[in-house]
């Protein structure tokens, strides 16, 4: 009954939106106006369309690489970026995945021509700034940051080893966005400089302002200080690349942990592609909230300590994932069996009922109009509405497909969840088993009638004894091997 009051009542508040103004320079560069007067202040976010799937073999990381140099000053601001937005209040960052690379401040009104002079620097000014010392300090930052996100943390291999199996080599999202070790190290200044110069440029970019502001008065800013920056080389448009696994794929890794963890993964259709919604209705059914069926399943029982479900929604692809973490006393295999049970069980016996695919489709309504309600969260979904649709409102669009059917979700899950999959297991390193030790006596000298009646079978059995245990000690780290779990 909630379900269908909240999806009343949102209905009832009409159709969702995003009003805003659309032009583009000279230059190419996009820019989305959009008016807020509802608090003093201006978002100002820069989306330029280079992620990590558009790096090469052997100079992978340079997307997110960039997401720290463009905050090591330009011509007309040589030193960091950050310090004279951070003297007038600004919030500020940067951000990279696979398909996009952003930035963005938030500012008082009055200092709006601050931020767009100084984003239209770095873009069009950044490289005569850009030294082998600045690329050097910046390359250990990140190869830091990979150490601290990716490699020391419990678990943290597991989203790299899942990407590295679930896409094959040469597909644009085989690799980490972080990039690797080796090529972080090997890039030379050279080799960043021309990628920024491809890259990097206006006719690559979406410029969005969102806020309290004049458009007439901005209009004339955009121009002064982003008009004359020259276009930069031209890109294709992007299309939808997928990936198929031919056939089912178990990983099971140790690692310093104290739980067991386990990733089911497949391939899945790319963002706004026929059954991209569906899967985000069927990962709400599945794992969300105490009602749902894998959390009835699994946590209710005691068997797995949590489990989630998501559809991975990206530009060239996407991948469905399920996760769980064993609970003490239970295993992985464990887990999957219980998940493929429920799978099963969804996908004929007790399909999905009009209530729950209500419910699902009400929680997304009202996760989109809290995501449009700022300056900020209008900007990033018309920003990303523009580059995957080329139209910055498409939110009612977007609303509209998860008005699906559960007979729809039933028919999209089995085509997805029917193929192979790619499962990792990623657990605690088998204990070391000591080696028996024998304790030290000190040695007496034997009489001849001590010898005589001693026993002749005691040091052979001690042996036997030696070597059994260590036939143990070795079934135990196999069959601990065997039982592993993983981003």
């Amino acid at each position: 009954m909630f379900a269908f009051a909240l999806a009343a009542s949102l209905a009832t508040a009409g159709q969702l939106a995003i009003p805003h103004e659309r032009y583009e320079l000279d230059n190419g560069l996009d820019v989305l106006l959009i008016e807020d007067h509802s608090t003093p202040v201006v978002h100002v976010h820069v989306w330029y369309h280079v992620g990590s799937k558009d790096e090469t073999e052997g100079l992978t990381g340079f997307a997110h690489l960039f997401e720290h140099l463009m905050f090591q000053g330009s011509v007309s601001q040589p030193g960091e970026y950050f310090d004279p937005l951070i003297a007038v209040g600004a919030s500020i960052n940067g951000t990279t995945n696979t398909d996009r690379t952003n930035y963005f401040e938030t500012v008082p009104s009055e200092f709006l021509p601050m931020a767009l002079f100084l984003e239209s620097d770095r873009m069009g000014w950044l490289l005569p700034e850009l030294t082998q010392e600045k690329l050097d300090n910046q390359r250990e930052v990140v190869r830091n940051e990979r150490r601290q996100r990716y490699e020391i943390p419990p678990f943290g291999t597991a989203y790299g080893t899942l990407m590295e199996n679930v896409f094959p080599k040469g597909h644009p999202y085989h690799h980490l966005t972080i990039g690797s070790h080796e090529d972080l190290q090997n890039a030379s200044l050279d080799d960043v400089k021309a990628f920024f110069t491809e890259w990097y440029a206006p006719n690559n970019a979406v410029l969005a302002i969102s806020g309290d502001f004049d458009p007439s008065q901005v209009r004339t800013l955009v121009d002064e200080y982003f008009g004359g920056i020259a276009r930069g080389v031209e890109h294709d448009a992007w299309t939808h690349q997928p990936a198929t696994i031919p056939a089912p794929i178990e990983v099971r890794e140790t690692e310093d942990v104290t739980e067991q963890r386990v990733w089911m993964a497949w391939t899945s259709p790319g963002i706004y592609e026929p059954g991209d919604a569906e899967l985000d209705l069927l990962s709400f059914t599945l794992s969300s909230g105490k009602n749902s069926r894998l959390y009835k399943a699994l946590v209710e029982t005691g068997i797995a300590k949590n489990v989630s479900a998501s559809q991975g929604s990206r530009l060239l692809a996407s991948v469905y994932t399920i996760s769980a973490t064993a609970a003490d006393g239970h295993t992985t295999d464990e887990v999957v069996a219980v998940i493929d049970e429920v799978i099963a069980d969804l996908l004929n016996e007790n399909p999905p009922s009009e209530e729950d695919i209500a419910a699902a489709g009400a929680n997304y309504e009202a996760s989109m109009y809290s995501r449009t309600a700022t300056i900020q969260g209008k900007a990033s979904t018309a920003q990303f509405y523009n580059l995957v649709t080329g139209d910055a409102d498409f939110v009612q669009e977007d609303l509209e497909r998860y008005q699906a059917t559960p007979e729809e979700v039933v028919q999209t899950s089995r085509v997805i969840l029917e193929q192979p999959r790619v499962v990792l297991h990623i657990g605690p390193e088998p204990e070391e088993q000591e080696e028996p030790q024998v304790a030290e006596t000190e040695v007496q000298p034997r009489t001849f009638w001590q010898r005589l009646f001693s026993s002749p079978n005691k040091a052979p059995k001690v042996a036997e004894e030696a070597e059994q245990t260590e036939d143990n000690t070795s079934d135990e780290s196999t069959e601990a091997s065997n039982a592993g779990e993983a981003e």
